[in-house]
């Protein structure tokens, strides 16, 4: 099955062709960073203007690149949520139209569904494993039994923390988006600096808290004279960084071992993180541990292909009234689908 694939949750507009659900030919992405950077975040009419404008020509290039034509594509796969709605909708309603002109299934998921399976396009992983989703929107542990069967078992109560590190980074006067600023600054500072807080890494549970270390970070540069620079600057970022990475690396293993899951997925934007993929490097708890490739922890279209060839082969597609979905619940997402499918 020769899929097309396309992601337009945020700011980035993507096209993908994918073989079978693994075989990526293309995998193409048409960022928007410098639309928003002036406003230090996501404008979310800006953004669905911007995949408007998007849309054909990173279709036309993921065809190009694959060396196929739009009458090869067996297929159409979208992400239906959850996002930026205005941004879904350009997606979805793209989706539609091809799907529509061509007469070929169409099949929306959900934007997690593909990051906790991406890294499936790179390394066989038997199932089930623990899934640690987390991203600037999302910071979500799942144990995914199986494509479309995802059980929650923690999330975050307040900001996820790729959100924390754009907001550390705005007040620190760094670049949008903040991560890589943060991440970059924390390899030349020392961690130890500044002690900030590690909310919940002693709580029972396996949920999250990252506004606390955010607030404490604000609470640090309030009491400084000046706006750090140099080497306060780099200490400051590294040691934000080991907080957050502290918390997301000893709460992830911990629930592994407590569901007694041996393979562990670490996926989504702050997947890239040097801190947290260096944390797991370090100590994986004798627990097999994957990190999808750069370009697939990003917003892409790829990573929707493994879940989109899954379903659409077991006869589940989308009539043309499929909406967007700016909220979600994946373990809601995948029961639907598969439903669907024992009901016909």
């Amino acid at each position: 099955m020769l899929l097309l694939a396309l992601e337009s949750s945020c700011d980035e507009t993507s096209a993908a062709v994918v073989r079978d659900g693994r075989t990526v030919l293309s995998n193409i992405i048409a960022s928007q960073i410098d639309v928003h950077a002036e406003y230090g975040g996501v404008v979310p009419e800006l953004a669905a203007r911007h995949h408007l404008r998007s849309c054909p020509v990173v279709v036309e290039q993921a065809l190009n690149k694959a060396g196929v034509q739009l009458e090869h594509i067996d297929g159409m796969v979208v992400t239906r949520g959850p996002g930026l709605i205005g941004a879904l909708l350009v997606g979805v309603s793209y989706a539609k139209a091809m799907a529509f002109a061509r007469n070929i299934p169409l099949v929306g998921v959900h934007h997690i569904e593909g990051h906790i399976l991406a890294p499936l396009l790179e390394h066989d992983i038997p199932f089930p494993y623990l899934a640690l989703a987390v991203s600037g929107g999302h910071t979500h542990l799942y144990i995914v039994k199986q494509i479309g069967e995802y059980e929650p078992i923690g999330q975050t109560l307040d900001d996820a923390a790729g959100e924390a590190f754009d907001k550390v980074a705005k007040m620190c006067g760094l670049g949008y988006p903040g991560g890589v600023h943060i991440d970059r600054l924390a390899s030349q500072g020392n961690p130890a600096a500044f002690s900030f807080p590690r909310p919940m890494l002693q709580h029972k549970g396996f949920n999250f808290s990252f506004s606390g270390i955010k607030t404490a970070v604000m609470t640090q540069l309030k009491r400084m004279d000046t706006a750090p620079e140099g080497d306060v600057l780099a200490d400051l970022a590294a040691s934000f960084q080991a907080a957050v990475v502290e918390v997301l690396h000893q709460k992830t293993l911990r629930a592994a071992r407590a569901h007694n899951l041996k393979r562990i997925v670490v996926a989504g934007g702050v997947a890239c993180n040097s801190g947290l993929r260096n944390a797991f490097a370090e100590d994986n708890a004798n627990m097999e541990v994957f990190f999808p490739s750069p370009l697939l922890c990003a917003d892409n279209a790829a990573m929707l292909a493994v879940a989109g060839e899954y379903y659409l082969q077991r006869g589940i597609s989308a009539d043309l009234d499929l909406n967007a979905c700016s909220t979600w619940p994946l373990n809601q997402a995948g029961a639907e689908l598969l439903d669907f499918a024992s009901r016909t």
